[in-house]
């Protein structure tokens, strides 16, 4: 793909982000993302994951049960709002190196994964039918729309993980956690995660425009 057909994807992903109906739908997989990080960096702490949930205001939670001590809890907290960024990361390396479809085939894989620890929640449908149409992209289209879908895919990722935490501020229950187990404040957790979803943005996008 063009590095001209990347900006306009990548145009288009932040017009969909930066208005409230599309935001509406896509903040649903950015709270994946967010929850999901938090269950697969607790698990590889050799911590309990005791259940997931999505609601219907995009919110979420993710039971972890105690082990790992304060670092971890530190660690485990403070990636959820990397999340998005960190998939979108791994999304955007895929794709430098050539494996573009294989981004639909990866996002297939974790969504199945996230469902097999959701509880009973709204989650249930929203990572159903979101599964079902990367299965649908990446089956049953032409190889120009499983592209064009690995991109979209991949900024929507990038792209909202800042969002996400504009949107939140300081307000954050995982800043609260934060702060709790190191007295550090919310407006540090937020500058830091600001920082870093904008890092995340300008490495992923710079792979995606630039590949060869």
């Amino acid at each position: 793909m063009s590095a001209v057909a990347a900006v306009v994807i990548g145009l288009v992903a932040f017009i969909a982000i930066s208005f409230d109906l599309g935001w509406r739908i896509i903040r649903h997989g950015t709270v994946m993302a967010h929850e999901g990080a938090h269950a697969l960096i607790g698990s590889l702490l050799f911590r309990n994951v005791g259940g997931i949930e999505l609601n219907r205001d995009a919110t979420g939670g993710t039971n972890l049960k105690s082990g790992g001590g304060c670092l971890g809890s530190v660690v485990v907290f403070f990636v959820g709002y990397l999340g998005p960024s960190l998939f979108g990361l791994g999304a955007a390396a895929l794709i430098k190196r050539g494996h573009v479809v294989a981004v639909l085939w990866a996002a297939l894989f974790l969504l199945g994964v996230l469902l097999t620890g959701l509880r009973r929640s709204f989650g249930l449908i929203t990572v159903i039918v979101v599964g079902g149409l990367v299965y649908l992209v990446g089956h049953y289209t032409p190889v120009p729309a499983q592209m064009t879908g690995a991109y979209g895919i991949t900024w929507l990722l990038l792209l909202s993980g800042v969002r996400r935490v504009v949107e939140i501020g300081v307000t954050s229950d995982d800043g609260a956690n934060l702060k709790s187990l190191t007295g550090v404040p919310r407006l540090i957790w937020f500058l830091l995660w600001l920082a870093a979803t904008l890092a995340a943005v300008a490495a992923g996008g710079s792979m995606l425009v630039m590949r060869t």
